[in-house]
């Protein structure tokens, strides 16, 4: 068996109906995972699933949102009653408020780190109570950023919450390694998606790219080695890690 290998593993990952979120979900379930994807948009969960299931995956639509205690709780039932127990959550609901800082709000603050970090925060917690009663082994992977590690402007709440989801990841590893949970963070560079791509073609795209060692944007196949890395047994002695897929972006800071 390869190191690799996540057949028949069940994966729950949050904010899967965009982005990465949903390049993550195609991911895992080519590999053999089954996986329940969760968003607020059912509709675009439905899509999903039949793109999915198209190609042979086993795909699970779960209504989330993160911000609420009661819907992290009733969606991780769901799964573990309709689907498996969880052994594998990729935490990546996010978003991002950009805004000069004097035009920032309390409810921008609100809603980013509600959602970034908050959010995290109690999806973690309802699975970790779960497989610290039935005693199983599993891989929580935090999808933080490298705005975590470094700053920008017109993202105080984003970066700030990138940073604190490393460190959170930091804290549960302290508490639940010993039990066989892993928590990981999995921090991306610039990576080229459908709601970044105009940004990224443009001129300031351009003047960025030339900070970037690599000398291009990411895509998000670029991801998916460290991905299956932190969800499977190849991971299995990595607690508490950052794993930076950036371009050596950072490095050159």
């Amino acid at each position: 068996m390869s190191l690799f290998d996540i057949k028949d593993r069940c994966a729950l990952v949050s904010g899967a109906s965009s982005g990465l979120g949903r390049h993550f979900a195609h991911t895992l379930a080519t590999h053999g995972a089954r996986v329940a994807v969760a968003a607020r948009r059912e509709g675009q969960l439905l899509a999903l699933e039949a793109e999915i299931g198209a190609l042979g995956g086993r795909v699970l639509p779960a209504r989330l949102d993160v911000t609420d205690r009661d819907s992290v709780a009733a969606c991780v039932a769901a799964v573990e009653r309709d689907f498996a127990p969880i052994d594998i959550l990729v935490n990546n609901a996010g978003v991002a408020i950009t805004k000069p800082i004097s035009e920032q709000t309390e409810a921008d603050w609100d809603t980013v780190i509600d959602t970034n970090l908050t959010g995290a925060w109690l999806l973690a917690r309802e699975v970790i109570r779960r497989r610290l009663e039935d005693r199983r082994t599993c891989s929580i992977i935090n999808v933080a950023s490298i705005l975590g590690l470094t700053a920008t402007a017109r993202v105080p709440a984003y970066c700030a919450s990138k940073a604190a989801l490393i460190n959170l990841t930091r804290a549960l590893t302290a508490e639940v390694a010993r039990h066989g949970i892993r928590v990981n963070s999995l921090a991306p560079g610039y990576i080229e998606t459908d709601l970044n791509r105009e940004f990224l073609a443009g001129e300031a795209g351009q003047k960025l790219v030339r900070r970037i060692p690599a000398r291009r944007f990411g895509v998000p196949e670029d991801l998916d080695g460290a991905l299956l890395f932190l969800a499977s047994d190849a991971s299995r002695y990595v607690h508490g890690s950052v794993v930076t897929v950036d371009g050596g972006q950072t490095a050159s800071l």
